[in-house]
């Protein structure tokens, strides 16, 4: 046990030495990045290329260049790192092992006693293995090579040539210095670009001819324009996309091709559209045939096929809007249900668009595995059978999630959910979710030494279905077409919690609309969402909010309210927090030295109209509607831009149902719904988000917000669930979440929030070494109370010129890709606060011991 103790600790010594070593080594910035470079080789530090005497920096024309620098080289503070590790690799590790240690015999059993063979041999493959990792994380030197500037050379004049310029010329310039480094320049002369001239049409079958003045009134190759082969690439596609939805089914993009001339046209491109005939191959011979248009003659959907009744006969079919559907078993949906999901009509010509929005639209049904649609050629005539196979999925399926967990108001808490799906709960391809969860906790401090060790407990439950449809008196099919997969959500859940902040009952429902216009753009509109929130335990206040409480007892104890060793708790009253709330009735009564020209005055009466606010049940009646336009194609790609709006108006129907019905106003002169005064607010957000690939793993993102919810009407202040707040991993990261803000106030406040919001952040990412990524980052924004009832200067926006209370945080972290998702870890410092005095603002807490350190799963944004 001592021997594997002492060994433990000699490996953990010899990692720190090398980890140690490795770091230092790198960060030296007078590390001779050529030391691995042989006598007559040259490191390649530059590639620069010059059009015309410009410098090219785009990023795709640079690509063309086959010999990339080492990563980092004039990057990221012109620091290789990659190449530095390598450069820590020995080439010859097993000649220095042997002439440092196995060539000494007295080294060698001098060492042996004091570990053991076994691990003396370990300790020496640990050598050889981190000299391995060091070549395998790091990069070898890239040695120019003039076969590759050569290569590099004619990809450029292949390029360029693409784009028009068809007599450019391209050369190099290798400079080469004592130190083995080299910068290689490559020189592009474009001269003259050719343009696009005349366009005629070559087409052997009579049914596209006839269709030629239609298809190219849209043509991508515009008389007059530079030429570019990438347009006439698109302009294939474009073609085979409109001919494959016109019904020639058996057309294809290699049928269409180009024959341009551009002798003496004086830089002119005559470009000949050649379509040809459809070719036939047979199995020792070749025929050639017009192309034709092909209809749909029947459309069939087979709507339990599987492989266990693979054998079976079909015992039930229907027929609705002339598609017919089979079942070898009872039929189990209504057929409108399908049919509805089908864009394939019998008559119709054939058209891929129909054949992918029906795969989509029975894909978002989630009824069926991979539904697969199949074709059958009919040989009588030019028509075509749609069969739609369909699987069906399983129609309960029940899941279950356990959960152990910690938090800052609980040492250990346990959590169990279960939820049952339910498919085709009433035929019609809805389907029906329902989910609880339960939970119990020991809470962090129990006021109670008598209570039982789990104190807290979470209740819950939600029933959620979905109907494949807008669900509408109303005939919407104008409006939002099928083809744009609209759905119809009603939601409604409960949740009770005990111990957990004021101890809450909330119950909500939401009826909403879902529709996708565009493979880009999705529409959500919920038309009505009730949110009901009532407080069990608002006595507790101070106990949950207990920086207001200290705040409280200091200003108390201040003027000899209470002496210096009392308090305003009482624990043998039922409500210990009683006498705080006295103080605070004498405070605002008069019925204390303070005065309302005091800061301390000021100080209770904020105190106390957030008390109020935050003690008073809600009840929210809105409707909103969410547009978002992602154009991020998969998940590998970095360059794309997300734009996300919302609007949200609360309330309304409520105060025009009461005005009419003469609903009696309480004291305060608002609205009540079962004795509650419901929220009544406009509120809107926007969110952008741009990502910009700069190539070899090197990205730069951004994103702006901007959030105001304005009471009016039957609120004079925005309900806490619906402010904004600042701070926290996604978003300023260098305050923690509810700690910045509002403004320049100097808040204690557990939770800060207000009812404007802005946002900015820029984050540079780029890769480290294998699944390691790096970030440099700059947050920027704050929080202000705006047209509501709150009036502290510092805390409200009153002008432009409260924008100088945009706080600024700064700062770099780590990110590791697992696939699935990317573990964060971030920095941030605070660069400009505005909580301090606006002479004392920029880096006044700008180090490690004031930093936030951030931990997160997958990107801030």
């Amino acid at each position: 046990m001592q021997q594997t103790t002492l060994t433990s600790f000699i490996n953990y010594k010899l990692l720190y030495r090398y980890i140690l070593l490795l770091f230092c080594m790198v960060m030296l910035s007078s590390c001779n990045v050529a030391k691995r470079v042989k006598n007559g080789d040259h490191l390649i530090i530059s590639n620069s290329i010059i059009a015309d005497s410009v410098h090219v920096s785009d990023e795709r024309i640079n690509n063309i260049i086959s010999q990339k620098v080492n990563s980092g080289i004039r990057r990221y503070f012109s620091t290789p790192l990659k190449l530095h590790i390598y450069n820590l690799a020995r080439p010859n590790i097993d000649s220095i092992i042997y002439a440092n240690v196995l060539s000494d015999s007295t080294k060698v059993k001098r060492r042996i006693a004091l570990l053991s063979k076994k691990q003396f041999d370990r300790q020496i493959e640990s050598r050889r293995n981190f000299n391995a990792w060091l070549k395998r994380t790091g990069e070898a030197p890239v040695i120019f090579d003039e076969d590759q500037s050569i290569k590099t050379a004619k990809n450029l004049r292949k390029y360029y040539y693409s784009k028009g310029w068809f007599n450019n010329e391209v050369s190099y310039h290798v400079e080469k210095d004592s130190s083995k480094l080299a910068k290689v320049t490559y020189h592009v002369t474009k001269k003259k670009p050719y343009t696009l001239d005349s366009l005629r049409p070559i087409i052997s079958s009579k049914a596209i001819d006839t269709l030629y003045p239609k298809f190219i009134s849209a043509t991508l190759l515009k008389k007059g324009e530079q030429f570019d082969e990438q347009n006439y690439e698109n302009e294939r596609e474009r073609i085979n996309t409109y001919l494959r939805n016109t019904g020639f089914y058996h057309f294809g993009q290699d049928y269409i091709r180009f024959e341009m001339d551009t002798i003496d046209t004086n830089y002119k491109v005559h470009t000949d559209l050649i379509i040809a005939n459809r070719t036939i191959r047979g199995d020792d011979s070749t025929t050639t045939t017009p192309f034709k248009i092909y209809k749909i003659k029947d459309v069939n959907i087979y709507t339990d096929d599987n492989f266990e009744n693979r054998f079976k006969a079909i015992t039930d079919t229907a027929t609705y809007k002339d598609i017919n559907l089979y079942s070898k078993e009872k039929l189990k949906y209504r057929p409108k249900a399908l049919t509805d999901a089908v864009f394939i009509a019998k008559g119709d010509n054939y058209s891929d668009l129909a054949r992918s929005r029906t795969s989509r639209y029975l894909n978002d049904l989630q009824m069926f595995r991979y539904p697969n649609i199949d074709f059958v050629e009919n040989e009588e005539d030019t028509t075509l059978t749609a069969n739609i196979f369909l699987e069906p999925k399983k129609k309960y399926s029940l899941s279950f999630d356990p959960e152990i967990n910690t938090s800052n108001i609980q040492t250990i808490g346990f959590s169990f959910g279960t939820g049952l799906k339910i498919r085709n709960v009433f035929r019609g391809a809805e389907t029906l979710e329902i989910s609880g969860i339960a939970a119990i906790g020991a809470s962090e401090n129990r006021n109670d030494p008598d209570a039982a060790f789990f104190d807290i407990n979470e209740f819950g439950g939600n029933i959620r279905l979905t109907i494949p449809r807008l669900f509408s008196p109303f005939n919407t099919d104008k409006i939002i077409p099928k083809y744009m997969s609209p759905s119809t959500i009603m939601n409604l859940s409960a949740t009770s919690q005990q111990n957990i902040g004021l101890d809450k009952q909330a119950i909500s429902g939401v009826y909403s609309y879902n529709w996708y216009p565009s493979n880009t753009v999705t529409n959500t509109l919920e038309l009505f969402n009730i949110n009901f929130v009532k407080n069990l335990n608002t006595s507790n206040y101070f106990g949950v909010y207990t920086n207001s409480f200290s705040s409280l007892n200091s200003i108390a104890r201040d003027i000899n309210y209470i002496g210096n060793d009392e308090s305003l708790f009482d624990s043998s009253l039922s409500n210990a927090y009683a006498p705080a709330d006295v103080f605070i009735n004498d405070v605002l009564a008069g019925n204390t030295p303070l005065t309302s020209s005091d800061n301390d005055f000021s100080t209770v009466n904020t105190i106390e109209e957030r008390k109020e606010r935050l003690t008073e049940n809600n009840l929210i009646f809105s409707t909103s509607f969410d547009y978002k336009k992602d154009k991020r194609k998969n998940i590998f790609d970095n360059d794309f831009s997300v734009f996300k709006w919302r609007i949200e108006l609360a309330g309304n129907l409520l105060t025009s149902i009461s005005s009419i019905a003469g609903v009696p106003k309480n004291d305060a002169g608002n609205y009540d719904v079962f004795g509650v005064t419901f929220s009544q607010y406009f509120k809107t957000e926007i969110d952008y988000v741009k990502y910009v690939d700069l190539g070899r793993k090197n990205v730069f993102a951004f994103r702006s917000y901007a959030g105001i919810a304005i009471p009016y009407g039957n609120s004079n202040s925005i309900p806490f669930a619906e402010s904004f707040f600042a701070g926290g991993p996604n978003d300023n990261r260098a305050w923690t979440a509810f700690n910045l803000g509002p403004g320049s106030s100097k808040t204690t406040n557990e939770f800060n929030e207000a009812n404007f919001k802005i946002h900015l952040s820029a984050e540079q990412r780029f890769s480290l070494f294998g699944a390691l990524q790096g970030a440099v980052f700059v947050d920027a924004g704050n929080i202000w109370n705006v047209l509501d009832n709150v009036t502290e200067d510092a805390a409200t926006l009153t002008s432009f010129n409260s924008l100088k209370d945009i706080a600024v945080g700064s700062g770099f972290g780590l990110r590791y890709d697992f696939d699935f998702f990317v573990l964060r870890f971030d920095i941030g410092f605070k660069t400009y606060d505005p909580s301090q005095n606006e002479n004392n603002r920029w880096f006044r807490d700008y180090n490690f011991r004031n930093a936030v350190y951030n931990i997160g799963i997958n990107y801030p944004f």
